[in-house]
């Protein structure tokens, strides 16, 4: 399918309206490619190998793809709507973000839009060939300076893009017990020197598909090389820690791209950004690790739900997401008690009206039949899901904050 035409502003309300109305409920979401400047592409994203430069190497290759997102990408040279979801229907399309701002009860609920005009949440793959380098993302206090918010996030590793382990299967998480500030304050006093030595101050974990972390605003990460689905706030503030990353260059303007300005040399300020105590937690992988979880309220004859991403941070519900699997010719109907964002990665069928289909490439500009927002309306009248193929039909949704009335604590995998 060829992209749609963009509707303007003034005719987005009457657009979701009959979308929603045609659709029950449901909106039809378009791929969202996001390149980043400073790491390689992992080439996991089905998107075409002609492709993953679409941007001009400037910009670097597309290593991610967002959904349901409402939230803008901050790279430095970027196009207007980097980083934000479109939603087609008959030919036309629109910003998903405005189209929550013309129908936002009916898009995400009543109590969510109330408390925060937008969905305020997102979620992404992001594939790369290599490991990032070891960053943070700013907690909500932080953020505020820079007139941002913070970024909790989370991680699961789908089997289904995860054919190949690329270069480094393994994810630096916080910092080694016993670590002290000066430590840190000497790596970033050795910025310039080469590898300024960062991870050897941290710890490495070996990765595994199917499983998954929370990750908590403040604490340092230096992802693997594992395609990653990651549900997290609405931000996209980091700072990045590590100076070389496979022999190229962090500059120091990405350390420092969410600080104030007064402060970009100040590594006090700096470091002082990280949530000590969650970095060098003696039990890191304790209170972070997940495996998923089988919600057996909502599974049945030939479909399962498994809890993916689930627990709180700091006491709050921010974001949560489950996988749903159908064996062929099974049907179900899901209710959930809020809106989500759903992905296929697995097989064909419909959801709802829609139509699903994994697609084995995509080109650039391309609309699929890959990705949907289930409204919160439809999500509470309930959808019904086939799977019309000779495979496992499986998709990925998540929700965003104080959806659930109860869900798992990190841990509760053990006890399942």
């Amino acid at each position: 399918m060829i992209a749609s035409t963009v509707l303007p502003q003034n005719q987005v309300a009457d657009f979701v309206r009959r979308a929603l109305d045609e659709n029950q409920g449901l909106l039809r979401l378009t791929p969202t490619w996001v390149p980043r400047s400073f790491l390689h592409p992992g080439k996991r994203l089905k998107l075409h190998p002609a492709d993953y430069y679409a941007l001009g190497t400037s910009r670097g290759g597309i290593d991610e793809r967002w959904f349901a997102s409402t939230t803008e990408a901050a790279n430095e040279g970027r196009l207007p709507d980097e980083g934000l979801s479109y939603a087609a229907w008959g030919g036309k399309r629109c910003l998903l973000r405005d189209a929550v701002t013309a129908a936002g009860e009916r898009l995400i609920g009543k109590a969510m839009f109330g408390k925060y005009q937008r969905w305020p949440v997102y979620s992404k793959f992001f594939d790369n060939m290599g490991p990032i380098p070891h960053h943070m993302h700013q907690g909500f206090k932080h953020a505020r300076l820079t007139g941002q918010e913070g970024k909790p996030e989370s991680y699961y590793f789908p089997p289904q893009l995860n054919n190949v382990d690329n270069n480094f299967c393994y994810t630096f998480m916080g910092l080694e017990p016993g670590t002290t500030k000066a430590d840190v304050r000497r790596c970033l006093e050795n910025w310039n020197k080469g590898d300024n030595g960062i991870l050897d101050l941290s710890r490495a974990y070996r990765l595994a598909r199917g499983t998954g972390w929370l990750i908590p605003p403040g604490v340092l990460h230096a992802p693997g090389s594992l395609l990653t689905y990651e549900p997290q706030w609405g931000s996209d503030v980091f700072g990045m820690f590590q100076s070389l990353v496979e022999g190229r260059e962090v500059p120091w303007s990405l350390l420092v791209k969410d600080v104030p300005k007064d402060k970009h040399q100040d590594l006090d300020f700096i470091i002082e950004q990280l949530d000590w105590e969650k970095n060098v937690d003696t039990h890191f992988k304790d209170h972070n690790y997940i495996e998923p979880i089988v919600d057996r309220s909502r599974s049945g004859s030939g479909y399962t739900d498994r809890w993916i991403v689930y627990g709180t941070i700091d006491g709050q519900q921010l974001f949560s997401a489950k996988e749903l699997t159908l064996e062929p010719g099974a049907k179900c109907t899901i209710q959930d008690p809020g809106a989500s964002g759903w992905f296929t990665v697995q097989g064909s069928g419909r959801l709802g009206k829609l139509r699903l289909q994994t697609p084995a490439m995509i080109r650039f500009g391309q609309e699929t039949e890959d990705e949907a927002f289930i409204s919160f309306e439809a999500a509470e009248a309930g959808v019904q899901i086939e799977n019309t193929g000779s495979e496992p039909l499986v998709g990925l949704r998540y929700f965003g904050p104080d959806v659930h009335k109860s869900l798992p604590n990190v841990g509760d995998h053990k006890k399942a």
